[in-house]
């Protein structure tokens, strides 16, 4: 059997790894690299770091079981296996694979990939087994009790779920060991570097991949049951840095290192001890498995979801193509020290609290640069380690109010919102800092300080840090008008 690890990068609760496992003579756990996605201008090396280190500590746990997982490189259609095949058919054939199995995928892509790969499977008298693992609901399920149409509200989404059948448990893997599959391939198949594959040595992301890395922050954060049970969204800070307000597992379950249906069954498992003594969705903690579950289903029922043309629920919006307010914005060149420190830390590190996304997207569609939200959702997906497909299309219509939201008169202030968590702005001063020695007084709007006070902190506005790139209160005005007017023009 063939186990084909895409996302699900795991061995708990993964029931295409059983699958392959169960009956089988020998066990050969694969993951295709894509030459597509490991081209730099597409995904930043943050991204592609957290996700060989995710295949590191896979490796590391096949090997721990007498086995080993195999890094084949092509598209998946047609991966070359160095010496076992020179694709994906050829090593069914010439490894005496009777059993292909890997998780099921909803996304556009995926879609497409597997529908092709399924077929070469099956010419080959290979059987194909995929099932669902990376939601805790199964998308065509959900869609059939639904009418075939994904539903529009969290509310209805709720209502489907709560009142459909319960999200399925999760298994864990105790098998002391797994056939051997090394002897099947040369050892040219191993896990490569970031060099390996055409990038910089090293990111700078905190956040470290893999399974273990997964469970360890899942137990570290439920370990205050106290913090799990009044956990409220949209409330936490987004400029908290050292220890973020959330518990950051979002990249963890992007890869599928760690099963959303244990996390589901740890907080059920926890809100039972408190005898309905919680937060509760959609803005509890479970609350947000519930959002993924939602955007997911959207995603894999609504055509060109990522995309304004042709994008049925997406307003159409006359926004602006001006690359030098999106190049601005991405490299934190606006002049507004609170979005340009929230884009620093994206770049840095690949993550940022989802009040800080709110602010920067914000400020790039109706809030005051009036681009696109298909530029922003471009910047995201390169930058994000856990950047996901459907729930970043999604954010970014319900963002820029394009869809899922319409009080579009409801702005982020790029500067008074930040004020609020971090009036020190010790944020700003981390990941900008050439305005580290801003005055507070200044450190929010620095182009109004005096000259004197600009030059005796080693930031003059102008030279060391740009002018405002709007002035906010007029972009805004005159941004609303411009909503109300797409408003009528789309009844």
């Amino acid at each position: 059997s063939i186990i084909w690890f895409r996302k699900g990068l795991r061995l708990h609760d993964n029931p295409a790894l059983l699958a392959a496992a169960a009956g089988a003579d020998h066990l050969c756990p694969i993951f295709i690299l894509d030459p597509w996605f490991l081209k730099s201008d597409k995904i930043g090396v943050n991204r592609i770091q957290f996700l060989l280190e995710s295949l590191t500590d896979l490796d590391a746990s096949f090997r721990a079981r007498g086995s080993r997982l195999l890094v084949l490189r092509g598209r998946s259609e047609e991966a070359p296996s160095c010496q076992a095949a020179a694709s994906l058919p050829g090593a069914l054939q010439e490894w005496g694979v009777t059993r292909l199995c890997f998780e099921h995928d909803t996304e556009p892509y995926a879609k497409r990939r597997d529908v092709a790969v399924r077929q070469l499977a099956e010419a080959a008298g290979v059987e194909v087994v995929a099932p669902v693992s990376h939601t805790l609901y199964d998308p065509q399920v959900l869609l059939q009790r639904n009418g075939g149409r994904a539903p529009l509200t969290m509310q209805s989404f709720t209502k489907l779920v709560d009142g459909g059948g319960c999200a399925a448990g999760y298994r864990c893997i105790a098998a002391p060991s797994w056939p051997q599959a090394a002897a099947l391939v040369s050892s040219s198949v191993a896990v490569p570097s970031l060099t390996d594959i055409g990038y910089p040595p090293t990111g700078t992301t905190p956040f470290k991949g893999g399974e273990s890395a997964a469970l360890a922050r899942m137990a570290d954060y439920l370990s205050d049951k106290g913090w799990v049970c009044a956990f409220e969204k949209p409330k936490g800070n987004p400029a908290a840095f050292v220890r973020p307000s959330t518990t950051v597992l979002s990249p963890y379950l992007k890869f599928g290192c760690l099963s959303p249906r244990l996390f589901h069954a740890k907080l059920q498992q926890i809100y039972a001890e408190r005898n309905g003594m919680h937060t509760q969705p959609p803005v509890s903690l479970r609350g947000q498995l519930l959002w993924r579950e939602f955007f997911t289903l959207c995603g894999a029922a609504i055509p060109n979801f990522d995309r304004m043309a042709g994008n049925p629920i997406c307003k159409q919006i006359p926004w602006v193509d001006d690359p030098e307010r999106i190049a601005a914005w991405e490299h934190s060149r606006t002049g507004y020290p609170w979005i340009d420190a929230i884009m620093a830390q994206l770049r840095q590190q690949g993550w940022m609290h989802h009040l800080a996304r709110h602010s920067v997207a914000c400020f790039l569609t109706r809030g005051d640069l009036w681009c696109s939200w298909e530029a922003g959702q471009a910047v995201f997906d390169k930058y994000l380690i856990d950047a996901d497909w459907s729930l970043n299309a999604a954010n970014w219509q319900w963002l820029s109010a394009s869809a899922f939201f319409s009080q579009y008169f409801r702005v982020y202030s790029p500067i008074a919102f930040g004020k609020q968590y971090d009036k020190n702005g010790d944020y700003i001063r981390r990941f900008l800092p050439v305005l580290k020695d801003m005055p507070v007084r200044y450190i929010y709007e620095p182009w109004t300080a005096p000259l004197s006070v600009q030059q005796a902190a080693g930031c003059v506005v102008g030279k060391d840090y740009p002018r405002p790139i709007v002035d906010h209160q007029a972009a805004m005005k005159e941004n609303m008008a411009r909503m109300k007017a797409a408003y009528g023009a789309s009844k």
